[in-house]
């Protein structure tokens, strides 16, 4: 007798919010795919011990992995705060010396700080850029 390896899955159901982040939806596909997988064994055939095991070690893994990079994601906006509240009333620089001025404030985007200065224009903080004492 041969067991149809298939599944029917409702329509909509593996598309990902917007909030959810790419790692997320790669972490849901393994769980849908290894649920799915269970649940269609050939039942003449099941699935050998070992294989069970490890394909739930990887699952720890992958689970573990998520949560580090979650931790990491809020260690770098951590970071990035502190940095930001340390650039206000410095003077700043831009990496091409075309723009001078005293940080008003500090905005944190996807890309990085972006110095506010009094005047208004901002300076991504990044490689090149010289931040000194107002004078």
């Amino acid at each position: 007798m041969a067991v149809d390896m298939t599944t029917t899955i409702p329509v909509g159901a593996n598309q990902a919010s917007q909030k959810t982040s790419k790692t997320a939806v790669d972490y849901q596909s393994f769980l849908k795919l290894l649920i799915a997988e269970m649940k269609n064994q050939d039942p003449t055939k099941p699935m050998d011990s070992t294989q069970y095991v490890a394909q739930l070690a990887t699952f720890s893994q992958v689970e573990q992995s998520v949560q580090t990079n979650t931790k990491l994601d809020q260690i770098m906006q951590s970071s990035a705060l502190s940095q930001a509240d340390a650039l206000i009333g410095r003077s700043i620089t831009s990496a091409d010396g075309k723009t001078t001025g005293t940080v008003a404030s500090v905005t944190l985007s996807s890309s990085g700080l972006i110095a506010v200065l009094q005047d208004g224009t901002q300076v991504p903080v990044g490689a090149g850029v010289s931040i000194k004492p107002a004078a």
